[in-house]
């Protein structure tokens, strides 16, 4: 019997319409416009002025505290200004302009394709090179990787789990990227299990992707300590608590971190940014995104520099279809609609869905009529409705006290309401507030 998280869970439709379509190479902008903050925690801080000269791979932005990343150039060219720009939200943020001159690269990067094998760098050394190179979390969250392979004090690790699951439908970049990058996956996953010193790595892969499960299995055959395993499919399996009861059968407590559980969890995409960052000395500046949507002319998986406007992918795949509606940023589950396509490809975004019309309006909503189908989808065991309605009643206490702050925010809940409730925007609205409470009430504490 195939494997799964306990709690909770939904199957949308899968609709992986870009699946089998072979990673594009995107032809480079005129012009990259480089967020300073594509990651969780601080935004970097610009090391690069008006008129500097860059080539792909220079540093242009360094991290700007323990939680950060660095920023490298993805083009070659000269850096027009450094100002702000709308990122995928709409909200105006720092960022650097390079006009593109040429594709010239740092003389540093190994830019052969040949395999590296040879992990030479010590646990320490690999980690300083991740942090150096940029890698950040590329399922969405964005977390700095290096910090992730740090665990805090009274805590170790004991496996590096791997999601390869993508369960968000219409997404296939990381489905694609195990097709034809398998070998180099399996050593960034060895590099993995080095830099936090464990023996065991689990790879965890839906089986709704045969041929990736084919093909990793076959190619881990070279690494014994690595384990491909097949996943039942249910969404959101991809989010790290469910992945790691759905491989290792242990729960993460409420308000505990994962590595509690002795868990180390990476997305596949960030392995292969490892296995380039260590082997191949290449920082984290260009990424596989999933174009596609029902009406897209060409649904593709592209490899694009960051920086990119996201009008030039849509372009690629064969232009905005007549009867768009929305526009996310992501899966259809968790991305964020965008207010515009004036914006620009960033770490973090794994693919751009366009939503037919009818299919993006919003149903009439109507009273609960209390069936608890959102209780029973919830992967972590919470009530959404009940959530709903303290926060529309901005009963803060009793948020928290409902463990407002487990959700996840997989929109499991709104999924399958039969009444169309807002469930899962409401109890962001609580999260945010709660968590302004929380961060009050800690800052409060310290003082004292």
């Amino acid at each position: 019997m195939l494997k799964t998280f306990f709690l909770g869970g939904i199957h949308p439709a899968e609709n992986k319409l870009s699946a089998q379509k072979k990673v594009e190479l995107l032809d480079l902008p005129k012009q990259v416009i480089i967020p300073l903050g594509q990651h969780i925690g601080a935004p970097a801080q610009a090391v690069v002025k008006k008129g500097d000269k860059v080539k792909v791979g220079t540093l242009i932005a360094q991290a700007a505290g323990f939680v950060s990343a660095n920023i490298h150039s993805s083009v070659s060219g000269t850096v027009l200004k450094v100002d702000v720009a709308p990122d995928s939200s709409g909200n105006l943020k720092p960022a650097i302009f390079i006009d593109v001159e040429g594709d010239e690269w740092e003389e540093t990067i190994d830019r052969s394709t040949t395999l590296n094998k040879d992990i030479t760098l010590d646990s320490k050394a690999i980690v300083d090179k991740i942090k150096e190179c940029g890698i950040v979390g590329l399922g969405g969250a964005t977390f700095p990787t290096h910090i992730k392979l740090m665990p805090p004090p009274g805590t170790k690790a004991e496996v590096i789990i791997i999601n390869a699951v993508e369960c968000e439908p219409y997404l296939t970049s990381d489905h694609q990227l195990m097709l034809e990058k398998a070998e180099e996956i399996l050593v960034g996953v060895e590099i993995l299990m080095k830099s936090v010193n464990v023996s065991k790595a689990i790879i965890g892969i839906e089986n709704n992707k045969p041929d990736a499960i084919k093909i990793m299995t076959e190619k881990a055959i070279a690494h014994p300590n690595i384990i491909i395993q097949p996943l039942k499919v249910k969404y959101p399996q991809g989010g790290e608590k469910q992945l790691i009861d759905a491989c290792i059968s242990r729960q993460v407590a409420s308000g505990a971190l994962p590595i509690s559980t002795g868990a180390v969890v990476q997305n596949v995409g960030t392995a292969f940014a490892v296995y380039e960052a260590v082997q191949k000395n290449k920082p984290l500046f260009e990424r596989i995104v999933t174009v596609t949507g029902k009406s897209v002319q060409k649904p593709s998986n592209f490899l694009v520099r960051v920086g990119t406007p996201i009008s030039n992918l849509i372009e690629a795949a064969g232009g905005l279809p007549e009867d768009t509606g929305k526009i996310i940023s992501g899966g259809p589950m968790m991305g964020k609609a965008m207010p515009s396509l004036n914006s620009n490809v960033v770490k973090g975004c794994s693919g751009i869905l366009i939503i037919k019309d009818l299919e993006a309006r919003r149903k009439e909503m109507t009273d609960c009529i209390r069936c608890a189908k959102c209780v029973d989808v919830c992967p972590m065991g919470l009530t959404p409705s009940y959530l709903m309605r303290v926060s529309e009643l901005s009963m803060w206490d009793k948020a928290e006290e409902d463990r407002i702050m487990d959700c996840i925010e997989c929109g499991s809940c709104s999924f399958t309401c039969p009444a169309n409730r807002t469930l899962l925007d409401y109890i962001r609205l609580g999260k945010g507030k709660v968590g302004g409470i929380l961060r009050a009430r800690a800052s409060s504490a310290a003082t004292k």
